[in-house]
């Protein structure tokens, strides 16, 4: 191609509202515009590169067995209503009406339509295993949609999903897509990692995120410094020092504790009780029911861990009404001391941190405003019906697995799987009959990669100062040949020849042909990020280049030939 004939509509001005360095360099390099919030225009540029990493995406799949689908992005409600999704997701879908009246959604994910298709197709364990799958456009509502293509309202998805007979069916599918993902990942250039992830409103028995380290990122993830442990925030354990449980020196005891609100005011209040020796109770409606939460007074409640634990769809805070409704007190005098659980009563669970099972001489609140209670027992005097790992993981931690120091640090997830399991298939009555004549429901699984995500994290990964510095393998031209004096007879015949060699060669090459200062065009080639930069200038007669890689800052001599092989090399 030719540069005076392309659109490239490169800038210097940094955008408004730049949250993430991708979003800057893909808009001052001319590959994307915003049209509203949350949803971009992408330029040529932009749309060589998103086909490159959609070619790799499709070379790895077939790698693996699955066959490509393209479903409607209009979706009828009424499947939604089946899985038991609608309302978990009504915050982020997109809804309307037809001119009949149906009940329509634009897509977010496609569980629903490939499980539809596999319980009306799908009979018979001998038609298993299959693997389906995607790349098709995916709309979300998106509450603040930011970062330029890091979270946008309409972008495309790879979206796949496997169908088994069986749990070692579904783990040999779940491992065939993990090898995908990390190969896809390796061929576009990123230094991915694998980490344990919660499943959310996707539901299932287990889930790995891949991310990449990412001060653009909205994750955060927990790595240990000695081991390969690494899992989201959401999902990770830890060790902690936990205080010994110990024979009760105080008895229960009520006590007046006026305006003390806080764990820091109880810490602070009379003869001081100390955040480790402090019960937090925090009230939550779980599916429609009262929950109680208890953590120690020095921890945060993961609501992840705490959504997961209890097994529920939908979780959120209680108000300050429905919880003086339950307790007959307000936050901050909270506590689950002789709180009764279960059918009949207004609480459904009282479900309590690890860390609290056995403590004794503890403080929390009295349930009635202004006054606390403390020598509790957890077994003795509250009716905890769950123990689990509720608390969020601080980096004073260790690891859970080694014990070694471990760390806290942003990132950027750029793919998810799932194992599903059953939960559509249950839900949605797809089963197959097996081999011993029962009729059971098929396991899935489900796989997802955002493609202008993934384009915008390789630009997270790969620039420098001066713009994009893009991998070979998605790069939307290899090399960019810049005759520093277009004007110039010699150096234009030079530089058309090579370009014809190179295209002959079946190198991607884009010649700078406009007649611009070498300096404008030297700014631009770097902002664009071509990997490989061809100056025709004084030696052209010669037959000599100056080749330069966009990674390096240092440029080298070479004949046509010895271009032709040292671009051959590094794009093989």
């Amino acid at each position: 191609m030719r540069y005076s004939t392309m659109f490239i509509p490169t800038t210097r001005h940094e955008p408004a509202g730049v949250q993430a360095i991708s979003h800057g360099l893909l808009v001052r390099a001319g590959y994307m515009q915003q049209l509203i919030a949350g949803a971009y225009s992408l330029l040529p540029l932009a749309q060589m590169v998103r086909r490159k990493i959609m070619d790799i995406i499709r070379s790895e799949m077939s790698q693996i067995g699955a066959q490509e689908f393209f479903l409607s992005a209009l979706q009828p409600i009424e499947l939604w209503d089946e899985s038991g999704r609608t309302t978990a997701v009504s915050d982020v879908m997109f809804r309307l009406k037809d001119r009949k009246g149906s009940d329509l959604a634009l897509g977010l994910t496609h569980e629903e339509v490939f499980t539809s298709i596999a319980r009306t197709n799908l009979t018979s364990y001998k038609q298993l295993p299959q693997i389906w799958y995607q790349m098709q456009t995916k709309f979300r509502d998106e509450l603040r949609p930011k970062g330029g293509l890091l979270r946008v309202r309409e972008f495309t998805m790879k979206d796949s999903y496997s169908f088994d007979v069986d749990e070692a069916g579904l783990d040999r599918s779940f491992q065939l897509h993990r090898d995908a993902y990390k190969r896809i990942f390796a061929r576009c250039g990123l230094d991915a990692i694998c980490v344990d992830a919660s499943s959310g409103a996707m539901g299932g028995a287990g889930s790995i995120e891949f991310m990449i380290f990412s001060d653009s990122g909205e994750d955060l993830i927990v790595t240990c410094t000695e081991c390969e442990y690494a899992a989201n925030i959401e999902k990770a354990a830890s060790k902690a020092e936990i205080p010994s449980a110990t024979t009760s020196t105080s008895e229960f005891e009520k006590f007046h504790t006026p305006n003390v609100r806080t764990i820091k005011q109880l810490e602070e209040f009379g003869e001081g009780f100390p955040a480790h020796s402090q019960i937090k109770t925090l009230v939550f409606v779980a599916d429609g029911r009262i929950v109680l939460a208890l953590v120690q007074g020095d921890q945060e409640l993961n609501e992840s861990k705490l959504q997961s634990a209890l097994g529920v769809s939908l979780l959120r805070q209680a108000t300050e009404v429905e919880i003086i409704d339950t307790l007959q007190a307000s936050p901050g005098s909270l506590g689950a001391c002789g709180v009764e659980s279960g059918e009949g009563f207004k609480v459904a669970t009282i479900i309590a941190d690890k860390r609290l099972q056995g403590r004794t001489n503890m403080v929390t609140g009295a349930n009635e405003n202004d006054f606390h209670v403390k020598g509790v027992s957890i077994e003795r005097d509250m009716k905890v019906n769950k123990f689990a790992d509720l608390h969020k993981v601080r980096e004073t931690d260790n690891c859970v697995r080694c014990a070694s120091a471990i760390k806290i640090s942003n990132a950027l997830e750029i793919g998810h799987i799932f194992k599903l399991g059953t939960r559509y298939s249950s839900t949605m009555n797809a089963q197959i009959l097996h081999a011993d004549g029962s009729r059971n429901p098929i396991l899935m699984g489900s796989y997802g990669i955002g493609v202008e995500r993934l384009m915008a994290a390789i630009v997270e990964q790969h620039n420098d100062e001066f713009g994009i510095r893009w991998p070979v393998s998605v790069a939307p031209f290899r090399v960019i040949i810049v005759p520093v004096n277009w004007q110039n007879e010699e150096i234009r015949s030079a530089s058309e020849r090579l370009y014809a060699e190179l295209i002959s060669a079946g190198i991607d090459t884009l010649l700078d042909d406009r007649d611009e200062r070498a300096g404008v065009k030297f700014n631009d080639a770097d902002l664009i990020g071509i990997p490989m930069r061809v100056t025709v200038g004084k030696k052209a007669g010669q037959g000599i280049f100056e080749f330069k890689l966009r990674s390096e800052k240092s440029a080298k001599e070479l004949s046509s030939e010895q271009l032709l092989v040292e671009v051959g090399n590094l794009t093989s």
